[in-house]
């Protein structure tokens, strides 16, 4: 994945709590097994409402608290990435739906609701993983992430990509392990089972 740090743009706010991930994506457009294509069906349901007013495109999304909870689906921060957002900002993030959208590169952030709103009110913002700082309307507001998921994000690794990044030191446990471990034993090194016989009546 891209490396993340700096995201910058509009903001498009969505202020209500508890926006689960069958209002992201409903579930009966997941039928695709590759990452892309989910954008288009973005909150298909929740836009219907008459008092929708969500801008789809921008990069970053401004949401109160429980964002992203219900099914632990990755199609939901796969349709929020794939209809051009690259920082959630809520009040609080569901725990899988966070796991799940560091993944791919969308960087989530928790502020309390008075930040949010007044980064929403701003309209604009610009977010800094390496500082930790959300910048809006002449406010700095820093926030909260861990350090390993921070290092993943700025270095654009994924699982994949995290596992490879130690390959070197993975070839060299095992020429190790071949040339010192064990053997390990094969189904050749056993005495054969005796067979199972049945009594003739």
């Amino acid at each position: 994945m891209d490396p993340v740090n700096i995201i910058e743009g509009r903001v498009s706010d969505l202020p209500r709590d508890d926006v689960d991930t069958d209002q992201i994506i409903p579930a009966r457009f997941m039928k695709r097994v590759e990452r892309t294509g989910f954008g288009e069906f973005l909150f298909h349901d929740a836009k219907q409402a008459p008092d929708w007013n969500v801008e789809i495109g921008n990069p970053i999304l401004t949401a109160g608290a429980n964002f992203g909870s219900g099914s632990s689906r990755e199609h939901a921060p796969w349709a929020l990435e794939d209809a051009g957002f690259r920082c959630i900002i809520a009040v609080s993030l569901a725990d899988i739906f966070y796991s799940n959208s560091t993944k791919i590169g969308l960087l989530p952030v928790q502020l309390p609701e008075e930040q949010v709103r007044a980064i929403a009110a701003a309209g604009e913002a610009r977010v800094d993983l390496e500082a930790q700082t959300v910048t809006a309307g002449g406010d700095v507001f820093p926030f909260d992430i861990n350090p390993e998921t921070k290092h993943r994000l700025l270095n654009g690794l994924d699982d994949i990509g995290l596992t490879l990044a130690d390959a070197e030191k993975i070839d060299a446990f095992e020429a190790k392990q071949a040339a010192e471990g064990p053997k390990k034993p094969s189904s050749l090194d056993l005495p054969p089972e005796p067979l199972a016989t049945t009594p003739v009546a």
